[in-house]
């Protein structure tokens, strides 16, 4: 019993952690973000902190993984919505669902500093993995040809450079010709 509640405060708290380094390396990026930043956004020493992930880029890997097991359930909660639909009203749901969920500008900006670090091989291939999940996703679940994969991997990239630049709120040619027919909640 001793031995389960140990394990249970150390996956509560490498939870807490991991949700933490999400939020910090999002605003921060990895090269300025020192580990005791996420140790005092989670409330939890520094030392504790290193146990859990005895390096930076394993703490950083934790959040990545985190953002993009989020990205695959909400797609799958929005595919059970529509589960008989076709391709097109499946990938509706999730294009709308992944346009939410990007609202929360941490999980977005997260992936945003990912790709700036994937010169790091951990980080480019927690980034291939979860671009591999997604995918997966897509063409199993929602039934798409690997050209319709492509597409909406391609349109969920052109959101994130949308939303983070803030073009949805641009009155310009331009930003009205890129974001045609594409949602981003208010």
């Amino acid at each position: 019993m001793q031995t389960e509640r140990i394990r249970s405060t150390s996956e509560a708290r490498r939870h807490t952690v991991t949700r933490s380094a999400v939020e910090v390396f999002a605003r921060s990026g990895y090269a300025t973000s020192p580990i005791t930043q996420v140790a005092e956004h989670a409330g939890i020493s520094s030392a504790y902190v290193m146990k859990l992930f005895p390096r930076k880029v394993d703490l950083f890997v934790a959040a990545i993984d985190d953002c993009y097991e989020r990205i695959v359930t909400c797609l799958e909660q929005a595919a059970d919505g529509a589960e008989r639909g076709t391709t097109e009203e499946l990938l509706d749901r999730m294009g709308g669902a992944y346009a939410e969920l990007i609202a929360d500008r941490d999980l977005l900006l997260l992936q945003v500093q990912a790709l700036a670090a994937a010169q790091i091989p951990e980080v480019a291939e927690a980034v291939r993995r979860g671009t591999g999940a997604i995918t997966t996703l897509l063409t199993s679940r929602a039934r798409t040809s690997e050209r319709q994969a492509q597409d909406f991997i391609a349109r969920g990239q052109l959101c994130h450079l949308l939303t983070a630049t803030g073009a949805f709120d641009v009155d310009e040619k331009w930003a009205q010709t890129l974001t045609l027919g594409l949602r981003h909640p208010a």
